[in-house]
């Protein structure tokens, strides 16, 4: 990999690789080991929106592995209007090692990718979220579970996070179906990438039918950042496609709850659900520092 822009810079072979140098990293601060070899290597933290998953994760991860993190907000870079994205990805290469951004447009991401003499990670942007996938393929994988037998089931709003997930199952041979209303489905282009990875995909619009022998159920906000003058609307469109107890009860047996968060309790999860004993949630977001360890050491070499 030189960017990771999106889950297609990954290759097949790149994805246990990826989950192996995660394990270790998880179990070396498990056991308290200190490995650090970013020692005296920087990340620039670009972000247009808000975080607190993904700031935390980075800025310690770096921590934990020598580096530092600068964190640099919307207000204090002005991404494209202070400056001009290939200008600010110039500046930032000559004084990091990598630079992770959360945009509001993927291209921004693909400008500065391209201006860049160092890694960029997508840290979100509005068609992926790579590293939200990584982590939670992982936190299947570390459980144990052959991934290529499993069936996900992605129920409500065919956004970022559901494009990468898709992505990901594709290249791990998982199995998934997207239960969405009409309007709300996945992009076409990142359905066609997953076929042509060999992917097996559907879309429905029909959650029962979703999760009907699934061995993973998971769901994500209805209304993203950006859209909350769409809230009614999309409370309204969404309603039928709640992450509960009932729809848990047409998945196989012990199948597992996930959600990338922040989860807004009530809309499109309920607490039994997202507090259950199926719940996976909060693995998946201890993961995102374990994982992102990870990327960051595979661009950089470390």
């Amino acid at each position: 990999m030189k960017h990771l822009l999106s889950i297609r810079d990954l290759s097949r072979d790149d994805v246990p690789r990826l989950f192996a140098v995660t394990a270790d990293l998880k179990a070396r601060q498990k056991r308290g080991e200190r490995r650090t070899p970013l020692a005296g290597r920087t990340m620039a933290l670009v972000f247009e929106k808000p975080s607190l998953r993904t700031r935390v994760t980075f800025e310690v991860a770096m921590v934990h592995l020598g580096g530092a993190a600068v964190y640099l907000s919307a207000q204090e870079i002005g991404l494209g209007k202070r400056e001009s994205v290939p200008d600010i990805a110039r500046n930032l290469s000559r004084w990091v090692d990598i630079i992770t951004a959360r945009v509001f447009s993927h291209r921004t991401l693909e400008e500065m990718a391209a201006h860049a003499s160092v890694p960029v990670i997508n840290a979100l942007s509005d068609l992926e979220h790579p590293c939200q996938a990584v982590a939670d393929f992982f936190t299947l994988w570390e459980r144990g579970l052959d991934l290529a037998r499993l069936r996900l089931a992605w129920v409500g709003d065919g956004n970022n996070v559901c494009h990468s997930v898709l992505l990901l199952a594709a290249l791990c041979g998982t199995a998934a179906v997207v239960a969405c209303p009409p309007g709300f489905e996945p992009h076409p282009a990142i359905l066609d990438g997953c076929r042509a990875l060999g992917g097996r995909v559907r879309v429905t619009t029909d959650p029962r039918e979703a999760a009907e022998g699934a061995d993973v159920l998971y769901t994500d906000t209805w209304i993203s950042m950006g859209q909350e003058a769409e809230r009614e609307q999309r409370l309204e469109a969404f309603r039928r496609y709640q992450l509960n107890e009932a729809l848990l009860g047409f998945a196989e047996p012990g199948a597992l709850v996930m959600h990338c968060l922040p989860a807004h309790r009530g809309e499109e999860i309920t607490d039994g659900a997202l507090d259950g004993p199926q719940s996976a949630i909060f693995d998946q977001a201890e993961n995102r520092l374990h994982a992102q360890k990870g990327i960051v050491l595979q661009l950089l070499g470390g």
